[in-house]
């Protein structure tokens, strides 16, 4: 099911607006309510089609919560009444949501019973299917008998999304368009130069361009827009002008394929949406809500790894890091990633290639398929090339969904100690593996089970450390260095950058201020443990070590 927040969020500020977010319902239908009428179901979206002033909106706003409604829907000025709103956050009840300007109740109605199909069955509307895809087709079809030419339908990514059965007057460019699923870059080049794209986002006039090179022909453009905002665009392959009422058909048909687009983009994000929600489940509770009549497909097969995210601004805006990664992810061929925000932090869910397999070296995608470790390794070598603040940190395999919860937490141990510098983020720019790390989680749990709220167990470094505070003397991190190298002075000494008989003396003054038997290998290991505990690194910034 899908909530709503994910509801509003997914149809779009341009259609809907949250006044009053109040509870996060899921919601299962929608219902029309005129005035004076009952509302419907608990967990339904009441639509005020008929509410047109202050009173009208009160009393649905009372019927609605009676009824545990998720939420409402009205009209502005009603919908931003200060009544209606004071109102509306009195109560523990239904949303309040203002439905934009200058848009229809038959559209919205229309989107929304279609994207709530979509969230109760998200694997009902691939490609070829009935559904908004094949009414694109059916609408490319229409515009190329308008215009009598051919006809491709496009997003605002100049991605393919339908293209009209006549296809006799081609260009090597249009052939390539529809073949590859996108514009090709060197006819990109063309259009960006000849200011197309610039026009498109801007106004909603159409747009002529003339034949450009490498026997590309001229094209009519007529943009797709929904409240203001650009959604896509219709392309002809014209050889002469257009006669101003064909256009002006065109443009007609321009506004029906807008409503398409954004049943597209709210299906495309609600399938997102419901997928991540899934994946949040198996990831806590170690179960698998994915199988099952009318649900998502299942998991790909066994064993997975639970991978933590991070980039540039830590785990600050997860929203962002989200949109990040899952543009990185389809842009090296994942086209449907197992992302999920969960606790302030972003995790995907890839899968172990074969055992014993050969890795990829960087730099090289032989053999990775999308969604494996190998793939991911591939990516991050391409994508850190770049940009060196991205990574991911992967918890050990897990062999049945039951151990995901497992895998889980070593991820996020490992995003804990990349995040705060006490662990380099990508050896050879892949990603972190715990079996790669496994010595300085063991030490950062030990310093965590350690603590130093216990006045140090009464050890020598509580007096060390004041001995630090009051005269400056930097004992500490001297004997850290000196365990960190063996008691090797000449490393130790070059680590700190002084000479080994300055280190010497050091471990004397310190052995006189508080006596310890370094001669111990078991005082060694807890005093390393409590310098860790500490926060006592070693000067080169790599993981502490016993």
């Amino acid at each position: 099911m899908i909530t709503v927040t994910d509801l509003v969020e997914s149809l779009g500020p341009g259609l809907l607006r949250t006044v009053v977010a109040a509870r996060d319902a899921e919601v299962h239908d929608v219902a029309l309510a005129e005035p004076g009428d009952a509302p419907g179901q608990p967990g339904e979206l009441v639509l005020g089609v008929g509410v047109a002033d202050r009173a009208g909106a009160l009393a649905l706003l009372e019927r609605a919560a009676e009824a545990a409604a998720a939420g409402v829907v009205l009209k502005d000025p009603v919908a931003s009444d200060p009544q209606v709103v004071r109102a509306a956050r009195r109560t523990t009840g239904p949303a309040l949501i203002e439905l934009r300007p200058h848009t229809s109740w038959a559209h919205v109605i229309w989107l929304l019973r279609g994207v709530i199909d979509r969230a109760s069955a998200p694997d009902t509307s691939h490609l070829g299917t009935p559904g908004p895809h094949s009414d694109l087709f059916a609408l490319a079809d229409a515009a190329a008998e308008i215009i009598d030419a051919p006809v491709t339908v496009e997003d605002a990514q100049s991605r393919v999304l339908a293209y009209s059965a006549r296809q006799d007057t081609t260009d090597p460019a249009r052939v390539s368009t529809i073949v590859g699923r996108r514009v090709p870059a060197d006819a990109l080049t063309h259009f960006r130069a000849g200011g197309v794209f610039r026009r498109l986002a801007r106004s909603s006039d159409p747009v002529w361009t003339p034949a450009g090179p490498d026997g590309t022909l001229p094209r009519l453009i007529v943009p797709v827009r929904a409240g203001g905002e650009w959604l896509g665009s219709i392309w002809v392959v014209v050889s002469g002008p257009v006669a101003p009422e064909r256009i002006q058909r065109l443009s007609g048909v321009a506004s029906v394929v807008a409503l398409h687009l954004l049943r597209l983009r709210a299906e495309a994000g609600i399938a997102r949406r419901v997928s991540a929600g899934q994946l949040r489940t198996a990831l806590r509770e170690g179960s698998a809500p994915f199988a099952g009549p009318g649900q998502a497909p299942g998991l790909p097969p066994g064993p997975w790894r639970v991978v933590a995210f991070g980039g540039p601004g830590g785990t600050d805006d997860v929203r962002s890091q989200l949109d990040l990664w899952e543009s990185v992810a389809r842009r090296f061929g994942w086209h449907q990633p197992l992302l999920a925000d969960l606790d302030g932090r972003l995790f995907g869910l890839v899968t172990e290639g074969p055992p014993g397999r050969a890795r990829p070296s960087a730099g090289t995608s032989a053999g990775a398929e999308a969604g494996t470790l190998d793939w991911l390794r591939y990516v991050l070598a391409e994508v850190r090339s770049h940009d060196p603040g991205l990574f991911a940190a992967a918890g050990c395999p897990a062999l049945s969904v039951e151990q995901l919860p497992r895998s889980l937490a070593e991820a996020v141990e490992l995003h804990r100690l990349i995040g705060t510098g006490r662990l380099p983020s990508g050896r050879e720019t892949g990603p972190v593996l715990l079996e790669e790390a496994w010595d300085a989680v063991v030490v950062e749990r030990a310093a965590d089970a350690v603590g130093i709220d216990t006045g140090l167990l009464g050890g020598p470094l509580g007096v060390l450390r004041a001995h630090d505070a009051d005269h400056g003397t930097p004992y500490l991190a001297t004997l850290a260095a000196w365990l960190d190298h063996f008691g090797d002075p000449r490393s130790a000494a070059q680590a700190l950058r002084i000479h080994p008989n300055t280190l010497r003396y050091r471990l004397r003054k310190l052995d006189e201020a508080a006596p310890v038997d370094l001669e111990s290998p078991r005082v060694r290991l807890a005093l390393r443990l409590q310098l860790a505990a500490l926060g006592e690194r070693p000067p080169d910034g790599g993981p502490p070590g016993p």
